[in-house]
């Protein structure tokens, strides 16, 4: 079982980007440039290592190697994009992986790409690409090119012994263990669960009992075994249920207009660990939309574009318009999602104004709706 933390550090230690490693400050998949940016390394990545795994590590100063971390960013329908983009697409997997000198809501990005034999290209055009596209890596370079790219096995024996020096222990276990209960959640209710006499769970929140059922806030989930952070939000609230064989995560959002009565379920991740040493992660989009009176939102839909405009203008809000104003990224969603076709576009447009706004609960507030959005756009039924 490969430690995510320390094959991090040896692609940063051991190597400068190349054929099969690419660093990258931070990932924005907000934006059509930024999805191109990142389908165009990944078949790149894919295309020039037929026989072994590639990787790209987020949250990497890319002049120094210094490790700054970025945001937490859920995986669970990126695959999806690179399907909707790519003809031979290649699979992925996007892990958090969390260090010790960062913030609790700063990881690092590992994204796997796993090794097949056919040549991925663009189905169809992005941004600046067109349809029918290829690129492969040339040393750190990501290139177009025309020509039939020659199968290769270049790099395998390189990544199979940075995998292999990778590998977990139970020294590394175990002070994971005591590292994530004792030291990082010390003031929240922390727990751990052992699967298959193998995998080690580990999760904390601040518990609380409605109805007979326990949920938790400020939840932090982590598989320690391969120093990968499963779950974290600062906002939404999960419920958690295990057995012997699956760890199971259902995370709700809050989505009453102008208030913090009205939880929604939004998605259920369930691990599955097996004996041979394997697990399978398996994601059940739940979310419903609330529907609401269209006269309603139209005048709450102006209001909230009102604060915006004046954001953006350099206006300053007047004390209660700073209050709507981290409801706003939620309120804008609902709108969105009951046929505002524009409110999406005009969060989008506001980003950097909300991300140095003086309350950081707003720039939060907008993460977590543009993280929703993601899920249901490219969430296959």
């Amino acid at each position: 079982m490969i430690n995510k933390r320390l094959l991090i550090k040896n692609l940063l230690a051991h190597n400068d980007e190349n054929s099969f490693y690419d660093k990258k400050r931070q990932l924005n998949l907000h934006t059509k440039e930024g999805k191109a940016k990142f389908l165009k390394h990944i078949c790149a990545l894919s295309n020039s290592n037929p026989s072994n795994n590639s990787y790209i590590v987020v949250g990497v100063e890319d002049a120094t190697n210094e490790i700054v971390g970025d945001d937490f960013f859920d995986d669970s329908q990126i695959q999806n994009l690179v399907n909707a983009y790519l003809e031979n697409p290649p699979k992925i997997q996007y892990e958090n992986v969390p260090f010790p000198n960062l913030p609790k809501d700063k990881v690092v990005g590992l994204v796997t790409i796993k090794p097949k034999s056919t040549t991925s290209y663009f189905k169809k055009g992005i941004h600046t690409i067109v349809a029918n596209s290829t690129f492969v890596r040339r040393g750190s370079n990501t290139s177009p090119t025309s020509e039939k790219i020659p199968y290769s096995k270049q790099n395998v024996e390189t990544v199979i012994s940075l995998e292999n020096n990778s590998r977990n222990s139970i020294s590394y276990t175990l002070e994971s263990v005591l590292d994530f209960i004792s030291n990082r959640h010390k003031d929240m209710s922390a727990n751990y669960k052992v699967f298959k006499e193998l995998f080690v769970v580990c999760w904390a929140g601040n518990k609380k009992t409605v109805h007979n059922e326990i949920y938790y806030s400020r939840v932090d989930i982590e598989l320690i075994n391969e120093q990968v952070k499963l779950f974290y939000s600062a906002l939404d609230e999960v419920s958690i249920t295990y057995d012997e064989d699956t760890f199971s995560i259902t995370e709700y959002v809050c989505l009453g207009l102008n208030d913090k009565t009205s939880f929604y379920p939004l998605e259920k991740v369930t691990i599955r660990f097996f004996d041979n040493g394997y697990y399978k992660i398996e994601t059940q989009l739940l979310f419903e939309p609330p529907l609401y009176n269209k006269k309603i939102l139209h005048h709450i839909y102006n209001t909230n574009n009102a604060i915006l405009s004046k954001l953006q203008k350099g206006i300053q809000l007047q004390p209660n318009e700073k209050i709507d104003l981290v409801n706003v990224p939620h309120t804008l969603m609902i709108c969105y999602l009951n046929g505002f076709d524009d409110a999406k576009q005009k969060l989008i447009d506001a980003k950097i104004h909300l991300k140095h706004f003086e309350n950081p609960i707003v720039y939060l507030s907008f993460k977590e709706v543009m993280r929703i959005l993601r899920k249901m756009k490219y969430n296959i039924k």
